[in-house]
């Protein structure tokens, strides 16, 4: 009879515990066994409600090749109401399949594993598109995302001595500052929106379901906006800086900022390429011009990261085992 397991968050994060460098690894291989073609990713499904337009709940479903050669969905919710409650926005499930059999042999709690995966995705692209270790950082958004993917940006070497922190909630955004000099001996200090936006490196991790980041605020060449959020940023800005994504066909739906651009001008050719392009030399970035990368978040990260923790929780005996899950799995 197959197995089923459970892995707890508490595991999770002790799992995750600086293994940064090995989970950034871990994305850039899962972007290029997708840009292969050994993956199955198809369109999230998006689970709203009429009554909390702000909330939703996401189906990612995915297949990732390869060594993971796994399938699974990821199940998370957004709500944002959560964080005046003194609540985190957000909370998820990863289910992992068997991929010669079908049946789901896990599940592991992935709020931790969004919140990895996104900012190992986010510091690996700071990494391919040339940042300098001494870049000057703004953050848009002060949550658990744009936590993760500080502590991320270290990891690769990228300086945290000047960062710039803006949020409309005062509380976030003081408790932000003092979590990044408490934790890496940042040198923080909150900042309004254009100050944050002027930095070498721009992190956008927002709730927002519209554009709130105005054309008219000027970009330069060699700025890095990690558009994490995937809505801050006007469509016509787009136009206007290379375009890196990690999918272009998940990235031009569901109002992301890159799909508005493609509405706004009837075609994809501001769409520079995407991140595996970028590490095969297929997409090359003018230097005249500041870079964008829209990450819209592949199930098959998810999948990626959750496999790799199934592995050590199994070698470290942290799994729940559940016997008798399956109640009949004899056809006869």
């Amino acid at each position: 009879m197959p197995d089923f397991s459970v892995l707890a968050g508490t595991d999770v994060l002790a799992l995750l515990e600086g293994r940064e460098n090995d989970i950034i690894e871990l994305v850039r291989q899962a972007y290029m066994v997708h840009d292969a073609g050994n993956s199955v990713n198809p369109d999230s499904y998006f689970l709203r409600f009429p009554e909390k337009p702000d909330s939703r709940i996401i189906a990612l479903p995915g297949y990732l090749g390869g060594p993971v050669n796994t399938a699974g969905i990821k199940w998370i919710a957004s709500f944002p109401g959560n964080v005046s409650q003194g609540m985190q926005r957000a909370s998820a499930v990863l289910v992992l399949n068997d991929y010669q059999t079908g049946y789901p042999f896990a599940l592991l709690e992935a709020a931790g594993i969004n919140a990895e995966r996104t900012a190992a995705s986010a510091a690996l692209a700071a990494a391919i598109l040339g940042v300098a270790p001494s870049a000057t950082i703004g953050v848009v958004g002060a949550g658990v995302i744009a936590r993760t993917i500080l502590r991320y940006l270290a990891a690769v070497g990228i300086s945290l001595m000047e960062v710039r922190c803006h949020d409309l909630d005062e509380n976030s955004q003081r408790a932000f500052v003092d979590h990044l000099g408490t934790r890496h001996h940042a040198g923080a200090s909150p900042a309004s929106l254009t100050e944050a936006v002027a930095c070498d490196l721009v992190v956008l991790a927002t709730t927002t379901q519209r554009p709130y980041v105005p054309a008219t605020i000027a970009l330069r060449p060699g700025q890095l906006l990690l558009n994490v959020s995937l809505r801050d940023l006007a469509p016509e800005t787009l136009l206007t800086v290379n375009n890196v994504l990690d999918d272009v066909e998940h990235c031009l739906k569901a109002g992301t900022s890159p799909h508005l651009a493609e509405q706004l001008t009837g075609n994809r050719d501001f769409v520079t390429g995407t991140l595996a392009g970028v590490i095969r030399g297929e997409a090359r970035l003018d230097p005249m011009r500041p870079t964008v990368f829209s990450p819209f978040g592949l199930g098959i990260l998810d999948i990626a990261l959750g496999h790799f923790l199934y592995s050590l929780a199994v070698a470290e005996g942290r799994l729940l085992n559940i016997p008798n899950f399956f109640g009949e799995t004899r056809r006869w």
